[in-house]
Formats: structure tokens, sequence, C-alpha cells
């Protein structure tokens, strides 16, 4: 038992130390690497940023970048590109480097149970704090 909390405890600080380690990017910093789309099932949970999540705005999941951060994504198939502003940590699967959100998906033509090879591009940096702390959306 002792040996399982312990495990439970080193998890909980591990998550603590991702969430709270925002390493600040640069405007025009570049990224790429696979992208998938959020699953229909998260819709209206509630992101890391402390936002629920709306498959119909332009939000997406990156594991580093300040909450808030605008970053262009490019569906490298198409060259087709979109805004979106980081709301949530992750992609938690290996291999991924963002999730995002139905309707960003489907302006640069990524089906909802695929992934894409993506360039994103640093637009403006974000505050990092939360919407509770921030008081934004």
């Amino acid at each position: 038992m002792k040996k399982h909390i312990i495990s439970f405890i080193a998890a909980l600080l591990a998550l603590a130390y991702v969430t709270q380690a925002q390493t600040p990017a640069a405007v025009g910093d570049k990224e790429s690497g696979l992208a998938a789309v959020y699953s229909d099932s998260l819709n209206g949970h509630t992101t890391a940023s402390g936002q629920r999540f709306d498959q119909g705005k332009m939000t997406a999941a990156h594991k580093t970048l300040p909450f808030g951060t605008k970053i262009k994504v490019t569906n490298m198939k198409n060259n087709k590109s979109v805004v979106v502003r980081v709301n949530d940590r992750g992609p938690v699967q290996a291999g991924r480097i963002l999730d995002i959100s139905q309707s960003a998906a489907a302006k640069i033509g990524i089906p909802k149970t695929a992934m894409r090879e993506v360039t994103l591009e640093v637009i403006e940096i974000g505050n990092g704090k939360t919407s509770h702390q921030s008081g934004g959306q």
C-alpha cells in the first residue's frame, strides 16, 4: 500500500511539473509534427486552463506553450492554415505535437478521425494564466 501511495504522489508531482512548465516561446518559432482532432467526448469538459472545451472554437492543446498563445497551424498536405489559441495541455499520445478543435481542423482539411502532418508558428505569446486567473473567456 505504501508503494502505491508513493507512486501516486510521484505521478501527481510529475503532472504538476508538466502543467507549470510553460516554456516561453518567441514569436515566429516553428514546430512540425502530427496534429489530431479532439474527440467529441471531450466537448464541454474543462480544459487545463479552466475553460470549457468547445469544438466550435478555434483552440488547441500544446504541451508547453503558455495558455493564450496564438499559433498558426498549417496542414502540410494542402497548405491550408488557421490561427488557434492554446487553452489546454496535450496531446498525451506519443508522436503528436498538437490536438485541435473540430472547427479548426475542418478549416484546414483534417477529418475528425485523422491525424495530419502540420507546422505551427507562434503568432502571439499568451500570458500563461488560466481563465480563472485572467478573467478571460
